[in-house]
């Protein structure tokens, strides 16, 4: 068994990590932190990952903590991380950091998309970016891993693998997206408020949200992103348009690209977020409109599991010399 510790694991992306976990046949969680919530045991606060837990108890988030484990997530929020990393690394065998604080390449980027200068950007090259369908010869055996967010994972998938093959232009692309309301996290503030999002469907964030640098750099196509908040729990439903650059059959190019990947499924059915609920697994499906000329490519997932935790399980069996599967649930719940 290999060591885990989850820093942030009070959560909404923490707590899910606790569940792929306790049914990982390699990995033990033994450090929990939660700044919050120290002093509870996980089974008081989530009652649901009792029979997992019955004896962990939350602490402080403390690098020291995590001294000799062999890997740590990062569930934290944005900008938290920064400051541990340095003092982590020497501590732990490898990291996995859920936040975007070493997402981007470019140092540059973090003024204009997160409002200040980044902490430590001579560790932005030391990264390996999580997504591992398209990025998985630089996770194997990574000892630091940024892994994607979930918008960014949704548009990713569907819209690499276009652009690789040269197949839509990559000027102009469209990404309108919703979410579910977990992806605010688990702070609660008025926009989140059952009152504020039952019955509701709104855009946020127009022309600046801070993922739009993530998914240009994912992708390699300059994007218009536009997010929305969908009132249900999990799920993100991506729709990408574009104008082609061949006349390849969009479709025929994402089976292809994704011909041996477990965690994608390629159809020509429509995806939907209830079919992804639970599970690791991205739906995806694409046509070509002969009365318009665009492309349409659509991607469906849970925000939570291939969005956050899972692919940050995912990248860390990678980067342990695990099987890449291991402990990931392939198929949703229903209903």
């Amino acid at each position: 068994m290999r060591s885990v510790g989850i820093l942030g694991a009070s959560g909404y992306t923490g707590v899910e990590l606790l569940r792929l976990c306790a049914g990982h046949p390699d990995l033990e969680v033994v450090v929990a932190t939660g700044d919050t919530t120290a002093g509870r045991s996980v089974a008081d606060l989530y009652p649901s990952l009792a029979g997992a837990y019955p004896d962990l108890t939350l602490v402080g988030t403390d690098p020291a903590a995590a001294d000799g484990l062999d890997l740590v997530f990062l569930a934290l929020p944005h900008g938290a991380s920064q400051s541990l990393v340095p003092d982590l690394r020497k501590r732990v065998g490898k990291v996995v950091d859920l936040a975007a604080d070493f997402r981007l390449r470019d140092p540059a980027l973090y003024p204009t998309w997160y409002g200040g200068p980044h902490a430590e950007p001579g560790l932005l090259g030391d990264f390996s970016y999580g997504i591992p369908e398209l990025f998985r010869d630089d996770l194997r055996d990574a000892d630091l891993v940024a892994a994607a967010g979930c918008y960014v994972t949704a548009a990713a998938l569907a819209l690499a693998p276009l652009v690789r093959a040269g197949a839509i232009d990559t000027d102009g692309v469209i990404v309108d997206a919703a979410s579910g309301v977990s992806g605010a996290g688990k702070a609660l503030r008025p926009s989140t408020h059952f009152a504020t999002v039952d019955g509701d469907f709104t855009a946020y964030g127009l022309l600046s949200h801070r993922h739009t640098p993530e998914i240009e750099q994912a992708t390699g196509a300059t994007v218009l992103f536009t997010p929305h908040l969908a009132p249900m729990t999990r799920g993100i439903l991506a729709t990408c348009y574009a104008r082609p650059a061949s006349d390849a059959d969009p479709l025929d190019v994402l089976h292809a690209f994704y011909a041996d990947e477990p965690f994608v499924r390629v159809s020509a059915s429509v995806p939907s977020t209830k079919a992804t609920a639970g599970s690791n697994t991205a739906h995806l499906t694409a046509r070509r409109d002969p009365r318009t000329g665009w492309v349409l490519v659509l991607c469906a997932l849970d925000n939570l599991v291939k969005g956050a935790s899972g692919q940050a399980v995912q990248c860390a069996n990678l980067a342990l010399g695990l099987d890449e599967g291991s402990g990931l649930p392939g198929a949703g719940l229903y209903p």
